[in-house]
């Protein structure tokens, strides 16, 4: 009888020993954020799941490949959350927080993914999550990345390269897209059988593939930054302006 009682593969329990250090990370992330005005909101662990395919987008691995999803007793889709900024922004709906308000919210717990377990990869992970709405500009993009800087500093991780990007505005998002799908196409015999299905619908999650036979087609692919407006660029050029003089490496 002991030997069926096994936790679920991927899944971990948290010994007091390594406990502690979770509730010690937990309350250094908690004090800091909640010193640049975050305010904490707590979720269910279980959402429709129409909620994650409309959010993250069907033609993707998380969706598609990872996410735990059962009908319940009434037939309805439910899944337990893959990740945590779905449900703050569906939250903030129907809370009607987001009613000619701004918020910054934060919320950490368990997070369930579908994926081979292995070294520091497990089904059931814990997310620290803040999530911005309402604001715009570069001002809260470095805000966010500052305070992270703060965390791994208060925490006495120092071996840390931070690499920015920019999706751009919508508008230059899909000019780039365009590139992408006619790349991509002049190389469709290549292709695995993922990224031939994604070529039409979401040609930028081809990028995420993880088939080491596409590294060499993704390496030579377009680059987004050659595709940013001038909207973009000004945001994108802020931003690093801001880090430069906050003194955070980049």
């Amino acid at each position: 009888m002991t030997d069926k009682l096994k936790n679920i593969r991927g899944m971990n329990d948290i010994l007091p020993n390594i406990s502690s250090t979770y509730r010690y990370i937990e309350s250094i992330i908690g004090e800091i954020v909640s010193s640049y005005g975050y305010s904490e909101i707590r979720l269910p662990l279980l959402e429709h799941t129409e909620l994650f395919k409309r959010s993250i987008g069907e033609i993707t691995d998380i969706v598609e490949k990872e996410m735990y999803s059962f009908l319940d007793r009434n037939g309805e889709s439910l899944t337990l959350r893959p990740e945590a900024t779905a449900g703050v922004v569906r939250a903030g709906i129907t809370n009607g927080l987001l009613h000619n308000q701004k918020q910054k919210l934060w919320t950490s717990g368990p997070m369930f993914r579908y994926e081979k377990p292995q070294q520091g990869r497990y089904r059931q992970f814990y997310q620290f999550d803040v999530e911005v709405l309402g604001h715009e500009g570069p001002d809260i993009d470095a805000e966010l990345i500052i305070m992270s800087a703060r965390i791994w500093k208060r925490l006495g991780i120092s071996r840390v390269n931070l690499e920015l990007n920019s999706l751009g505005t919508p508008k230059s998002r899909a000019s780039y897209k365009e590139e992408l799908v006619k790349y991509f196409a002049n190389v469709k015999s290549k292709l695995d059988e993922d990224s031939i299905r994604r070529l039409d619908q979401n040609p930028l999650r081809i990028l995420d593939s993880k088939n080491p036979e596409m590294e060499e087609i993704i390496k030579k692919a377009p680059v987004i930054l050659d595709y940013l407006d001038e909207e973009s660029k000004m945001h994108f050029n802020k931003l690093q302006a801001l880090l430069n003089a906050a003194g955070v490496s980049f």
